[in-house]
């Protein structure tokens, strides 16, 4: 696959806008977010178990639900904290963590609906509690940065694998691609 997170990253902060005092305002949130992760993760989980194809995913097997709400809660915080000011290391982990939704089958048509729920929650929480207004856009930013993670992930993963299995080359793959929306 030829993703560079840290590239990737570095074109969606742009893309976003996500600025310096975005950051700040995450960091200066680290532990009201650690306080809400919990209750977050329970709307993302609630919406997702709506819909019966994910629930069938999330309860595949005994203990799932409480171990992907647990990861939910690091990584809502993270979005936060930025583990290194939204460097390699972050830009890295969101890329596995896009790689293991491919895995699992928890596609963007599933992610994105849920994560929208979550960011309009959040909203309500920051509303709610007198919290910086410039907040909850900061979040949304970092939260659409996630999400493009995992969009990407299921695009270079799908193509390489066309590639792999056919044996095609990156031009005729991309012609067939243009030849079929055109």
């Amino acid at each position: 696959m030829t993703l560079e997170p840290h590239s990737f990253m570095q074109t969606m902060v742009r893309r976003v806008d996500f600025t310096p005092q975005d950051q700040a305002v995450l960091k200066n949130n680290v532990d009201w977010a650690k306080t809400i992760a919990p209750v977050m993760s329970d709307h993302f989980y609630a919406y997702l178990g709506k819909d019966e194809e994910m629930n069938a995913i999330l309860n595949e097997t005994e203990g799932r639900i409480h171990r992907l709400k647990a990861t939910f809660i690091d990584w809502f915080c993270e979005m936060f904290a930025g583990i290194d000011d939204w460097g390699n290391a972050y830009a890295e982990r969101r890329w596995k963590i896009g790689l293991i939704h491919v895995r699992v089958g928890i596609g963007p048509q599933h992610v994105v609906p849920a994560m929208a729920a979550v960011i309009e929650a959040v909203g309500r929480t920051i509303e709610e509690n007198n919290l910086d207004a410039n907040l909850r856009s900061a979040i949304a930013k970092i939260a659409m940065i996630d999400l493009t993670f995992i969009e990407q992930a299921y695009i270079e993963v799908s193509h390489y694998a066309i590639i792999k299995e056919t044996g095609w080359t990156e031009s005729l793959f991309k012609r067939l691609i243009n030849n079929a929306v055109s």
